[in-house]
């Protein structure tokens, strides 16, 4: 039997069984280079092992099922059914289980199994972006600001703000960047909270990629690349060319270089990134013209090889790091989207819109193959999956004579009893708001329909359909601690009930109340202590425009260094159990400020007069909220808030001939004047005397008395 052929059928069955109980792992050993080795899923894993997944799995829409194509012999080994899912649906693979990503849920299904586990909902209505690596896969959510982690342990993260394309480094460290404000923020193996350790200059557009597995930022508008560190912005370098902000940049370099795909000139830039990080010798930037009727995806890159999809015709074009054409391959299959992806094993897999075919490019060469999904998912036997090859045949030989008469059949044995159902497998279950999400594997039925799940806890319990793998349990008490149990029920009876890990479930934090002052270059935050539903305050997590998250223990902090319009964002963080439990993020609280750059300005456009002094002025308060103030012969206007042209209003003066008016304007970094001198502008006719303020009081007093001596001479007194 020939096994040493890529395709013999032999060798195909024997890494297909291998694939079904076991996880191909990378083991870096030293400077002395990797280690591939096949684990089982029974035996323990050595520390420091990082899964690396083979293949790619594609939804195929005409079986209705998640398909998995291995990209070193081109053949579909295994099909898990998903019926009902969208087309199109990406589907990311993880140590031991697959998911089938729609826009409104996510569907689990076991890679041993190949049987559908869970469903849960998604956590935004949008396509999110796919990140198969250690520890995943994860998915990240860019208008939502959201990263949901697949993997053990499971989590959702948020990320505070819209996002760009995230990135990824080989120790499983996910990168963000969130566009509003500019923060650079990383997500280790197996965390659960983001930590922003350096951002771009507010304005300025960018994009994150890994040279040499370094997270860099590119800052398009300065057009520079900076390392990212734990500590920071490293020292950034000049890309030596100018791109628009349009560009769209590759998430990994492809023999050093960076491609970036330029729209606005319809070219692929390939930059030595490595060459200006290290300060050595840089060779100089290759340009490639694409397609002029061309409409290109942002571009993947292995090591070696850099792939463009061209939407507009269906087209794949590969190129290595010295812009070389090494192919183009059309996607067959209907119009859609065609779905490019970078598969753990250096290979770029293109889907086609409805799964009927995906494009296989190598890594090294760029070399590609299309597989007919379709087809060989149709000539695949019933029943076969990577846990059940087909069994090998014998060639056809020479016929055999006749076989004698079959003896008499044999009576029918009896048919064996059920029993009741095995115990569950994978319970879980996750707090909520008095409540409890739980989730389970269906167990073996043992010869009778499982016709309900019972779940129980202290002081309660329900029961759910047989059919159903997931439940929420209600009516929970916040902060008390339950362990949830689940048996499988049959006609023969309850089988062995498998507890959840305990959950208390808890209520998450109201908003605070949150005061932003603006105050000489920077801004005094405080906030008043929210509703926290009867659980202990941990920490406040305080955001502020421009800055990543601090931790915060009291109800006051304060930023320097900030100017221009400033969003200040507090929340409560809570916990119900002791140090170690989990915690829960309360709703958001914000306050808006305007810090000046520096002291005001004014200056005194006109003044008028009607029945009062109107003067007229044009402020600017350096980016801060400013205040104005007029005077005139020690009457003044109310302080009144200004910004661009502002009217204040002099109130009970008369005038004549010229006068003198004097304005005032404040903010947080100081003060300015501004003085007038002239006639005003009568808009309402006649001829108006001015009197001090004193002499106005005088002549209302003579006119008063005027009035009781008329008034007491009509009397006759």
């Amino acid at each position: 039997m020939d096994t040493t052929s890529p395709k013999s059928p032999a060798r195909r069955r024997i890494f297909a069984a291998l694939r079904s109980r076991a996880a191909v792992v990378v083991l870096v050993v030293g400077c002395l280079g990797t280690l591939g080795v096949a684990v089982t899923g029974q035996a323990p894993l050595p520390t420091g092992l990082q899964f690396i997944q083979v293949g790619h799995w594609v939804y195929n829409t005409a079986s209705q099922a998640a398909v998995h194509v291995d990209g070193s012999t081109g053949q579909v080994d295994g099909r898990a059914s998903v019926p009902g899912a969208e087309q199109g649906s990406p589907v990311a693979q993880g140590a031991r289980s697959g998911y089938v990503v729609e826009r409104s849920r996510i569907t689990e299904f076991s890679k041993s199994t190949l049987t559908v586990e869970s469903s849960r909902t998604a956590p935004a209505p949008e396509e999110p972006v796919v990140l198969e690596i250690a520890d995943g896969p994860y998915l990240v959510y860019r208008n939502a600001g959201q990263v949901v982690r697949l993997g053990d342990p499971a989590a959702t993260v948020p990320a505070g703000g819209p996002l760009s394309a995230p990135v990824a480094t080989s120790d499983g460290t996910v990168w963000l960047h969130r566009i509003d404000d500019g923060s650079l923020c990383q997500l280790p193996r197996g965390a659960a909270l983001l930590a922003c350790p350096a951002r771009l200059p507010q304005g300025h557009d960018g994009a994150l990629t890994v040279v040499d597995d370094r997270p860099v930022a590119v800052d398009l508008r300065a057009g520079l690349l900076n390392p990212v560190g734990k500590d920071g912005l490293g020292d950034p370098a000049d890309l030596g060319i100018n791109l628009p902000s349009t560009a769209q940049i590759a998430g990994n370099s492809v023999d050093g270089r960076l491609a970036v795909v330029d729209p606005d000139r319809g070219q692929l830039q390939l930059i030595d990134a490595a060459g200006l990080l290290k300060g050595g010798p840089v060779a100089p930037p290759v340009t490639v013209d694409l397609p002029k009727d061309g409409k290109f995806t942002a571009p993947l890159a292995t090591s070696h090889t850099v792939v463009l999809v061209d939407e507009a015709h269906h087209n794949v074009l590969s190129y290595d790091g010295r812009g070389s054409l090494k192919g183009v391959k059309n996607v067959p299959g209907q119009d859609g989207k065609v779905r490019p992806a970078l598969g753990q094993d250096g290979r770029i897999y293109v889907d086609s819109p409805d799964g009927s075919h995906v494009l296989v490019v190598d890594g090294k060469d760029g070399s590609a193959d299309d597989v007919n999904v379709d087809e060989q998912t149709r000539n695949h036997t019933t029943g076969t999956t990577e846990a059940n090859p087909p069994a090998a045949t014998e060639p056809a030989g020479p016929a055999d004579p006749a076989p004698p008469a079959a003896p008499p059949a044999k009576p029918t044995q009896p048919v064996a009893a059920a029993s009741p159902p095995g115990a569950p497998r994978n319970v879980s279950a996750v707090a909520g708001d008095g409540s409890a999400r739980v989730s389970w594997t269906a167990p073996a039925a043992n010869g009778a329909k499982i016709l309900r799940y019972r779940l129980s806890w202290p002081g309660g319990s329900t029961t759910v359909d047989g059919s159903r793998t997931s439940t929420t349990v209600t009516g929970l008490v916040n902060g008390k601690s339950y362990v949830i149990t689940v048996a499988a029920e049959n006609s023969a009876g309850r089988g062995a009930a498998v507890s959840a890990g305990a959950v208390v479930p808890g209520h998450a934090a109201d908003a605070p109340r949150v005061t932003a002052t603006a105050g000489s270059g920077g801004v005094s935050v405080s906030w008043t202590t929210p509703n926290l539903y009867g659980a202990t305050l941990d920490h406040y997590v305080v955001s502020a425009s421009g800055q990543g998250d601090r931790s915060v223990t009291g109800t006051t902090t304060s930023y320097q260094g900030l100017t221009g319009a400033v969003t200040v964002t507090v929340r409560a963080v809570t916990r119900y159990g002791g140090a170690g439990s989990a915690v829960l993020t309360g709703s958001p609280g914000s306050a808006k400020v305007a810090v000046a750059t520096g002291p005001p300005t004014v200056k005194i456009t006109s003044v008028r007069s009607t029945n009062a002094l109107l003067v007229n002025v044009n402020a600017d308060g350096k980016g801060g909220a400013a205040t104005c103030q007029a005077s005139f012969m020690g009457v003044t206007s109310p302080w009144t808030p200004c910004s661009g042209p502002t009217q204040l209003t002099i109130s009970n003066v008369l005038w004549a001939g010229a006068i003198t008016i004097k304005v005032t304007i404040k903010n947080s970094a100081g003060s300015g004047t501004d003085s007038w001198t002239g006639t005003p502008q009568v808009t309402t006719g006649g001829f108006v005397f001015w009197f001090f303020p004193a002499l106005l009081g005088r002549k209302k007093r003579r006119n008063a008395r005027k009035v009781r001596r008329d008034s007491h001479a009509q009397s006759g007194l």
